[in-house]
């Protein structure tokens, strides 16, 4: 029995101080009510300076690494052929012009040989061209066959061109064109090299493997930038105007990230993809991992409190600021919730305390000296 009745004398204490509170003399103020320091410290009320985003830890939201499209070069064949020899692993880094494989194909071998033929043609076009335009000027021939020599010689021209382009997009460098044209052996052995710099992300084929044009051989990833795909409730504060450049965090690392673009369209789990660029710490992730992100708790102007802090009365929001008597009940506006913090806007300053616990004896004590029943 003593220890049931010891176990309820703090709560009795408290109520005596309720109580107490309900009996004191009208403030100035309607929404004001005197409490003296001595009955803070028997209700348990602490204090909370205000401060413009003090207090804040926004929530979090899981998101997905994302490579941009721009940051990925895929080597894909283009001949038919054999993969002759991988000479590249995966996560190996290379750099711009470094051999990755050798591809095998007659292909390479016939667009060289025809190659060869046109600007041997073409040569002797050339020739034939100069030689006419001589006897033309020494009155031994007509015009008409300079006319003639000139469509032959164009033609020929263009066909050497068109060999050359198709070595080009094989993937032949202009040195290697310019040999084969004056007569160098053919190869049917095409090295393929990385266009850019960057890590070996994954490999498509195996040595020995048979390949057609435009297969997958190679696919190589720039990791200096990247993005991440926040998924965002539904009803997420932000919107799609707010998002540009919104500031958030990796949580547990060092990486910052700003905000690009709102998804239009709403997934099978009832969330937007809030995409954001890696600022800082790019180095520090991979293509395809999931973190966890930390967005502002609201972008719009406003002060961050305890969510124990506000009190609700008349479907009304409110915080107790001190005033030198005792507080005074501000009505406030709920701008974002997150976990134990609220963002507020209302007639505030920084400077001043709030109550941050027991506000609901504070409360009892404002309906009781004028506050709203």
């Amino acid at each position: 029995m003593f220890d049931r009745l010891s176990r309820r004398a703090p709560w009795r204490c408290v109520i005596a101080v309720v109580a107490s509170l309900a009996v004191l003399q009208p403030a100035q103020a309607a929404d004001e009510f005197a409490v003296t320091p001595a009955q803070m410290q028997s209700l348990g009320v602490q204090l909370q300076r205000l401060a413009p985003g003090a207090g804040t830890e926004g929530p979090t939201y899981p998101a997905r690494v994302v490579l941009p499209p721009r940051q990925e070069q895929v080597i894909s064949a283009p001949l038919a052929g054999v993969i002759d020899q991988l000479l590249v692993m995966e996560n190996d880094a290379v750099r711009a012009g470094q051999p990755l494989a050798r591809l095998a194909s007659p292909e390479l071998g016939e667009l060289q040989l025809r190659l060869m033929e046109a600007a041997s043609q073409n040569r002797l076009a050339a020739r034939t061209l100069q030689r006419e335009r001589q006897l033309f000027a020494e009155g031994i021939i007509a015009q008409r066959r300079v006319q003639e020599a000139e469509a032959a010689a164009a033609q020929h021209q263009a066909r050497q061109r068109q060999g050359e382009a198709a070595l080009r997009l094989a993937g032949l460098d202009n040195a290697t064109i310019r040999r084969v044209a004056n007569g160098a052996t053919v190869d049917s052995v095409l090295i393929l090299r990385a266009r850019t710099s960057g890590l070996v992300s994954h490999l498509d084929v195996k040595p020995g493997q048979r390949v057609q044009p435009a297969d997958a051989l190679v696919r190589i990833a720039d990791t200096s930038r990247l993005w991440l795909d926040v998924q965002v409730p539904v009803g997420w504060q932000g919107g799609a105007a707010s998002v540009k450049g919104l500031p958030m965090t990796v949580v547990g690392r060092e990486i910052v990230a700003a905000g690009q673009s709102l998804g239009a369209t709403v997934s099978d789990s009832q969330t937007l993809t809030l995409r954001a660029e890696v600022k800082r710490g790019a180095q520090l992730l991979r293509p395809g991992e999931f973190v966890q992100v930390r967005l502002p708790l609201a972008a719009a102007p406003g002060w961050n409190v305890p969510l124990a802090s506000v009190v609700r009365q008349d479907g009304k929001a409110f915080v107790f600021v001190r005033t030198p008597k005792g507080f005074i009940a501000k009505p406030v506006t709920v701008l974002a919730s997150a976990g134990q913090t609220v963002r507020v806007a209302g007639d505030l300053q920084a400077g001043q305390e709030i109550a941050a616990t027991a506000v609901i004896a504070l409360k009892s004590a404002w309906q009781g000296k004028g506050g709203s029943n």
